[in-house]
């Protein structure tokens, strides 16, 4: 295993147990029903695109992040009369919706680094 198949495999890991983690604290512990909880949701995909090395790292974690995050707030959230268990596939198309904001988010972070670092190297702020 190559050095760098192991780092992404660790940004997919750390992606994942990030989603899921904030997806349980915004869905039954903070800033439960409040859209303030799309605040720190935000910050983290955009830090994840800011720590990757490439684009396609940085879409893959934002994608395990995003869908992470809204799969589990969705299934950890979910008070309804029906059956979790025939809730399943709309939340999983739902968190597809989640993964592609998560990336889009990755990426923007990804942009931001890099023109922070190139202007850093030309001796600007």
């Amino acid at each position: 295993m190559t050095q760098e198949h192991t780092r992404t495999t660790y940004f997919l890991t750390l992606a994942l147990a990030a989603g899921a983690l904030l997806g349980f604290l915004g869905a039954r512990v903070v800033l439960v029903g409040s859209g303030l909880s799309l605040i720190p949701w935000g910050l983290v995909g955009l830090a994840f695109g800011a720590y990757c090395r490439s684009g396609r790292e940085a879409l893959g974690a934002g994608a395990v992040f995003g869908f992470a995050l809204a799969f589990t707030f969705m299934t950890t959230g979910y008070d309804g009369s029906a059956a979790l268990h025939t809730r399943l596939l709309p939340f999983a198309v739902l968190g597809a919706v989640g993964a592609i904001c998560g990336a889009a988010l990755a990426a923007v972070g990804q942009r931001l680094a890099l023109s922070r670092a190139g202007r850093t190297r030309r001796g600007g702020s």
